[in-house]
Formats: C-alpha cells, sequence, structure tokens
C-alpha cells in the first residue's frame, strides 16, 4: 500500500431513536475487511452532516431538505405520549389529541414530529431537547408527544406512555449524498433492503460465496457422470453379446454350446 492509498471504510450516522444493530451485523459479516463506523447526529444535523461528508450514508426523519440528498423511506413510528404513572390517561390503552386539550404539551426544538397544530397548551418555555422535555415531564411539568423509540430511548421507571391517536408520524429514511452514490452506499442499501449476499448487487464486495460441497457416495466412472458405464459395450452382457447363459442352435435344439440336453434315448 502506498501512502497516499486509503483503505475502504463505511460511516453510518443515526438519529436518536434509530437501531442500527441489525444492519451492523449483516454487515461485518458480509464485509469483514471494511469497518463500519457509527456516528450519533441530531436529527436536524444529520442532512448536512451528509452534505458535509461526515458519513457516508444516515438513518435520518422525514421530512428533511432533500437538495442533494436521496432517501429511502423504511419505516413509520407510532407516536405515543409520555405521561407520569400516576397520570389519568394512563387508566386507558390509547389517547387521542383531542384528549389532550386542557394539558401542557411540551414542544422541544429537536422534535420532528411535523404538526400543523400542536394539541393541548403550550408551555411558557420550549425545551432545547427531547431528553430535557422527560425530565420535565417526570417533574409533573406537561406532557410530551414523541415516536415511539424515543419513549423508549429516553424511558424513566416513573413515566410511561400510551399510542396517541390524530397525531403526525415520524418516518425514517435512508439517505446519502446524491452524487456519492458509491459501490459501499450501494451495498448497505442492499443490506437495509434486504437483499442477499447472491444477489446481482450484493456480490461485487462481499466475500465469495463457498462452491458447493460434492454430494457423498460412489465416485463418477472416468468420462461419465453418475453410475453409467461408458464405452461401447453393456455393462451386465456376456462379452460375446449373449445375455446369461448362451442361445441355443437353430430350430431350438441346443447347440454346441449350450441350453439344456434332453435325457438319453434308450438303446
Amino acid at each position: 500500500m502506498t501512502g497516499s492509498e486509503v483503505p475502504p471504510s463505511f460511516r453510518l450516522a443515526y438519529v436518536p431513536g434509530v437501531t442500527p444493530t441489525k444492519w451492523v451485523r449483516i454487515w461485518n459479516e458480509r464485509l469483514p475487511g471494511i469497518p463500519l463506523t457509527l456516528v450519533a447526529v441530531a436529527p436536524a444535523d444529520a442532512p448536512d452532516a451528509l452534505r458535509a461528508g461526515e458519513a457516508d450514508a444516515g438513518f435520518v426523519r422525514l421530512p428533511i431538505d432533500r437538495t442533494d440528498l436521496s432517501a429511502i423511506p423504511l419505516y413509520t413510528e407510532t407516536t405515543v405520549v409520555v405521561i407520569p404513572k400516576d397520570h389519568l390517561v394512563a387508566a386507558v390503552e390509547e389517547v387521542s389529541t383531542a384528549d389532550l386539550a386542557d394539558e401542557i404539551v411540551l414542544h422541544p426544538l429537536d422534535d420532528t414530529l411535523d404538526w400543523e397544530a400542536l394539541p393541548g397548551r403550550p408551555a411558557i418555555e420550549r425545551p432545547a431537547t427531547t431528553e430535557d422535555a422527560i425530565e420535565l415531564v417526570a417533574a409533573g411539568i406537561g406532557v410530551l408527544a414523541v415516536p415511539q423509540s424515543l419513549a423508549r430511548l429516553y424511558h424513566r421507571k416513573d413515566l410511561t406512555y400510551r399510542p396517541l391517536t390524530g397525531a403526525p408520524e415520524s418516518r425514517v429514511a435512508l439517505s446519502w449524498p446524491e452524487e456519492e452514490t458509491t459501490d459501499l452506499v450501494e451495498e448497505f442499501i442492499g443490506i437495509v433492503r434486504g437483499r442477499t449476499v447472491n444477489s446481482s448487487r450484493g456480490r461485487s464486495l462481499a466475500a465469495p460465496a463457498p462452491a458447493p460441497a460434492q454430494p457423498k457416495g460412489k465416485r463418477p466412472a472416468p468420462g461419465g457422470t453418475g453410475s453409467k458405464p461408458t464405452g461401447g459395450k453393456t455393462a451386465g452382457k456376456n462379452p460375446r453379446g449373449g445375455a446369461g447363459a448362451p442361445k441355443g442352435g437353430k430350430g431350438g435344439n441346443p447347440g454346441k454350446g449350450g441350453g439344456k440336453r434332453g435325457k438319453p434315448r434308450g438303446r
């Protein structure tokens, strides 16, 4: 390797709540010689981090500014409302935005839900982050609507959550710079989309598949396959052309070489 050559690597950005463990494991199995590095980014910073080359691809929350970026939507999350365990809402299985009309609904600055109108009553001040808003909910100051993965990420024993109907949902997508769709990016897209290692787009960088094992049993005869003999004469026949015992002579009488002899004539 010369001094100017850089060994290949792949940097994957991800926003809070997204768990890339499964895809990273598959990457490491298929491309053990190309290390994958995870880069944690805030939701609002993810698009600029990709444009700046801080990561080759990343998991983001839609909507984002798609200028110069490609994106493949992957899944949509359920929106939930985070509440104290002793809150009245905790007694029901599901909540609607109308049920929060009298509640202070916190709206952190890093909120990724695309609200047309926030339910409930606004707080005096917006928390800086979702994690800060969780602390306020625990202190009894309002409730918080978030994607379910964030409610799990910031779980506390004194808090719970319920599905929230009538709220926008968060969509998670895989994104990368449009002009930097490299072979490694294509490889990761294939992993996320569930392509197998033997698919047409998944074999260029992965380790070659092992040769199929030979079935156990008799070795094939030289020049042929299976157990069929090769050559001119058929197996099992007498080399002189007869099958089994030699044929008899003309008229059905035994010939010189064979047939069953009759009883001797009496004298």
